[in-house]
Formats: C-alpha cells, sequence, structure tokens
C-alpha cells in the first residue's frame, strides 16, 4: 500500500458517500481522513443536520460491523460492554458481549449518558480492549467511534469534562446546507421510499489496516514539525487561553497532516495540510477565559487568531 493507493480509495469511498450524504464535503473527508488514522470523532451541530447519517453512511461504505448506541440517562456500563450471566446448566459465568463489539460505533447523543458510562465509552477508545470484572476483552480492529451531541439543550445533559475530550482526535462542526444543498435534499426527498440508499462495501478491513500502516511513511519534515510545536505551544500562551492544547493534540494534527497528504496521493506533509486540521483538532481542547464569551467570540474564532499569531513557513 502506498500513497497513490491510498488516494485511489479515498476517491472511491468519498464518490459513494456523495448520494447519500448532500453537502459536507469537507466534514466527510475529514471524517474519513480520521478513520484511516484511527482517530475518534465528535460531531456536533443542531437536530437535523445529518450526523447520524454521515456516520451511518460510512458504515454501510465499510465491509465491516457497525453499531448505533443511543445515549440515555438510564443507559448502563454494561448495556454499553457487555456482562457476565450466569448459566445454570453449566454452572458458570459466560460473558454476553454489547454493542461496543463491533469495527465502527455511532455513540449517539453521548452528552445525555451519565460519566460513569461515557467512561466505559472512553476506556474502549483509548485502549482499544475493555475490562469486565477483570477479565480483558480485546476490541476488533480498526476501532472507530463516531460520538454525535446537540450544542444548545443542555437540560438533562453530562458535558464531557476536557480530560475525555481530548480522547477525540477531532470536534467536526455540522452546520445548515447551503441554498442549492437544501434544495437537492428536498428535491430527493421520496416520502415512500428508503430513508438511506443501500451502499455497497467499498473498503475491508484489511485494506484500512494496510492504510493505517503506509501513513507512517508519509514524510514530515522538520520545517512542518517546527510549525506543528509552534501551533500548539501559541495556544499555551494566549492571553486568553486558561488550557492549552496537549502534546496528544500535536500528534493528531502531525498524523491528520499525514493522512490528507496521502488522500491526495502525496508521500509527504506540507504546512497546508496542517493548517486545514487546526481548527478540528483545537477546537475542543482549548478552554477558553469568560472574556472571551463576553466578547461575543466563539472558540473558532480564537483558534483562527491563534493560527494567524503563527507564521506558515513557505
Amino acid at each position: 500500500m502506498d500513497s497513490k493507493q491510498i488516494g485511489e480509495i479515498t476517491d472511491k469511498v468519498l464518490k459513494g458517500l456523495a448520494p447519500v450524504v448532500v453537502g459536507q464535503k469537507e466534514q466527510l473527508r475529514l471524517l474519513w481522513a480520521s478513520f484511516l488514522t484511527g482517530g475518534h470523532v465528535l460531531l456536533e451541530g443542531v437536530p437535523g443536520l445529518g450526523k447520524t447519517l454521515m456516520a451511518r453512511a460510512l458504515g454501510a461504505a465499510l465491509d465491516m460491523s457497525f453499531a448505533r448506541i443511543q445515549f440515555t440517562p438510564d443507559l448502563m456500563p454494561a448495556d454499553v460492554t457487555g456482562t457476565n450471566i450466569f448459566d445454570i446448566q453449566s454452572g458458570q459465568f459466560t460473558f454476553k458481549r454489547g454493542p461496543i463489539f463491533h469495527h465502527l460505533i455511532l455513540a449517539d447523543e453521548i452528552n445525555r449518558t451519565p460519566p460513569k458510562t461515557q467512561a466505559a465509552l472512553l476506556e474502549a477508545m483509548e485502549e482499544g480492549h475493555i475490562t469486565v470484572d477483570g477479565g480483558e476483552f480485546s476490541l476488533p480492529q480498526p476501532f472507530f467511534v463516531v460520538a454525535t451531541q446537540n450544542p444548545i439543550e443542555y437540560e438533562g445533559t453530562y458535558p464531557l469534562p476536557e480530560a475525555q475530550l481530548d480522547r477525540f482526535m477531532v470536534k467536526l462542526t455540522v452546520d445548515y446546507p447551503k441554498e442549492a444543498e437544501e434544495m437537492a435534499i428536498l428535491k430527493g426527498h421520496r416520502l415512500t421510499a428508503r430513508r438511506e440508499e443501500p451502499l455497497d462495501a467499498l473498503v475491508s478491513a484489511e485494506e484500512v489496516l494496510s492504510c493505517r500502516k503506509a501513513l507512517d511513511g508519509v514524510r514530515a519534515d522538520d520545517v512542518v514539525v517546527r510549525y506543528i510545536t509552534a501551533l500548539v505551544r501559541a495556544t499555551r500562551d494566549h492571553p486568553q487561553v486558561i488550557l492549552g492544547a496537549s502534546p496528544r493534540a500535536g500528534i493528531s494534527l502531525l498524523v491528520l497532516g499525514r493522512a490528507l497528504a496521502a488522500m491526495d496521493g502525496r508521500d509527504y506533509v506540507t504546512p497546508d495540510d496542517i493548517k486545514r486540521v487546526v481548527a478540528p483538532v483545537f477546537r475542543h481542547r482549548l478552554v477558553p477565559s469568560p472574556d472571551v464569551e463576553l466578547e461575543g467570540l466563539k472558540i473558532d474564532d480564537l483558534v483562527e487568531e491563534i493560527t494567524r499569531s503563527v507564521s506558515v513557513p513557505r
């Protein structure tokens, strides 16, 4: 597997998703880039913008298992991971696997479930396995989580703390479609048709794992590494940032830059690759000071200001 082949696979997948997910091209591209690198994704947007559809469409395009977990206030960790059940006939406990044992997990409305259940999912994301009653169970590979949340409803929710947000490689914001895209959605709607057209499985688990190995061979010169370091350190020095980006954020920038380069058929990373993913990598990791909100600024405004303060090497 090389960069050219990764680019060909990318074109095949994105073209396959285009008829199902109208618009959201950049979000789909970053969703696929995150999947290639093994990083998990937090999707945020108001209801009805297609967050769930994006994840389900990606799952349908992969020759892998997919599960949707609807997170609710009464969801328990065992409902996600599984539990040991006593078998009367054998007199022994047997482990009944939960929905976490799939390649791609859609964690719908993750902020609507208590922290203990959130932690069970986040342990799986970080470690690639779960622990139940002292027993360790490996998850299928590749393993990828797409979590969604609604940014406008906070009543009855359990916001993810900063330490857990840092486990997500990127936070993608799904916005309203453009006028032409919204018209295309309306014209394509059929009351009696299936909500989602079936997709052919386009990529196997083995191909994805081969892509991940190939990404390590994509070159990132010292000038790119210095640019990433400068961006990360700039978040810690900004007067309106209480908590800056961690070293994990720098690693996310690097691996996503490699993925974008390979998706374009290149075997080297450019500073523009890095600049393209700064906002998705930083927006959920930075904690702004209270005066930022008082000034009517959003976190993306702050990220853009930090990005502009660092010279892009040429």
